[in-house]
């Protein structure tokens, strides 16, 4: 994990709320680096992607937090010049509660969650799939009046993540 982090940089990122408590990690890095990755159903990942592995979320806003955190993993991976970013996700039945779809499983994600930031699915096993989100055709766009009032109304609701010193 050493290597890693010198030749990397951090594992992923954490998210606090003004006060300093913790409301959620994230865990990504390079796919390679994660070699049990490969033995989960619908795996192996891609060997060029960045796999985000697993959230731990503290409860209240869990679905905000995790939404932050996943941004924060796209952004970073993105500047470091990776060219997709992979998770695996499970398609929860509707009736799931969110306690069950972002609490109960830590390394795999809603599907429907992951299609809201437009991961594509590249493999399927059951209910669970991998899948990607190439980060190569990410660019800004200008914001809309109606964009502009959620993003501010989100702001005022939702704490922004705090980066993690590196040393």
């Amino acid at each position: 994990m050493d290597r890693v982090e010198e030749d990397w940089g951090e594992w992923g990122t954490i998210y606090l709320d003004e006060d300093g408590r913790l409301l959620g990690t994230l865990q990504y890095g390079p796919s390679q680096f994660f070699p049990r990755a490969a033995d989960l159903p619908a795996g192996p990942p891609s060997d060029d992607a960045i796999l985000v592995t697993c959230a731990y979320l503290m409860g209240d806003g869990a679905e905000w937090v995790e939404k932050s955190l996943l941004l924060a993993a796209i952004g970073e991976s993105r500047d470091r010049g990776a060219p997709a970013l992979e998770a695996f996700a499970y398609r929860y039945m509707p009736s799931e509660s969110l306690e069950e779809r972002f609490l109960v499983h830590r390394t795999v994600f809603p599907r429907d969650f992951l299609d809201e930031f437009g991961f594509v699915k590249l493999r399927s096993q059951g209910r669970v799939e991998l899948c990607r989100l190439e980060l190569g055709g990410l660019a800004p766009v200008e914001e809309g009046r109606r964009a502009k009032v959620l993003r501010v109304v989100q702001e005022a609701f939702t704490p922004a993540p705090a980066p993690v010193p590196r040393p």
